[in-house]
């Protein structure tokens, strides 16, 4: 993960805010993009925006806009690949570049959460890739899923953004950058985490029921 983020840092330095919107985008909109960076790449993006990041990429409104709006767009298309295809999109084997249990996990949060998955889900890793498209497949009202999708799209692309613009500027932060994005990677999966073992917890609580009694 670490050669991930580092490979993808360099580039958004050397190509800016067009390579910023093609990462976020490709990472929300495609079920390809599963395995990119996104919460701490937001994170880098709002230090090098920042006077302590070295002013690298444009003033933060400029990046907090592009990044929200990328997330929204490519969720976007998420949704309309899910809507078109339905759900044989997901009719794959299990690949390099594909695991169905990241779409069982996300029909999981789909199911449990309504609507308000497609705000949740931004902060959950994986799982954000994979929601706009069940989505699209479980015809889930269009007008719905745009209003979700927006608040979404700025809370997670402005928001930790932001988060990295004004935390970069504390010393302590700045000297250790590398771990404050970790440490917002791993809030970001906590949810999930707490979701699993929840989930597994049940699972043997019903198959301590379902046992037969000697």
């Amino acid at each position: 993960m670490l050669g991930l983020l580092d490979f993808a840092n360099k580039w958004v330095e050397k190509g800016g805010l067009f390579v910023l919107a093609i990462i976020i985008f490709a990472e929300s909109g495609l079920l390809v993009g599963f395995f990119l960076p996104g919460d701490s790449l937001l994170f880098f993006a709002g230090f090098l925006s920042s006077d302590a990041g070295g002013n690298l990429l444009p003033a933060l409104p400029w990046v907090a806009l592009t990044c929200a709006l990328a997330a929204i767009i490519g969720d976007q298309v998420g949704y309309m690949i899910g809507a078109k295809f339905g759900p044989k999109v997901f009719d794959r084997p299990k690949s390099r570049f594909f695991n169905p249990e990241y779409v069982v996990k996300a029909e999981a949060f789909f199911a449990k959460h309504g609507s308000k998955t497609i705000v949740l889900a931004r902060f959950v890793p994986i799982v954000r890739t994979f929601v706009p498209t069940v989505a699209g497949a479980s015809n889930m009202h269009y007008r719905t899923f745009v209003t979700y999708n927006i608040i979404g799209g700025v809370l997670w692309g402005a928001g930790i953004t932001t988060l990295g613009y004004f935390l970069g500027e504390i010393e302590v932060v700045k000297n250790n950058i590398e771990i404050a994005a970790f440490v917002i990677v791993g809030v970001s999966v906590l949810p999930i985490a707490i979701e699993l073992l929840r989930h597994r917890r049940a699972a043997k609580a019903a198959d301590a029921v379902a046992a037969p009694v000697d």
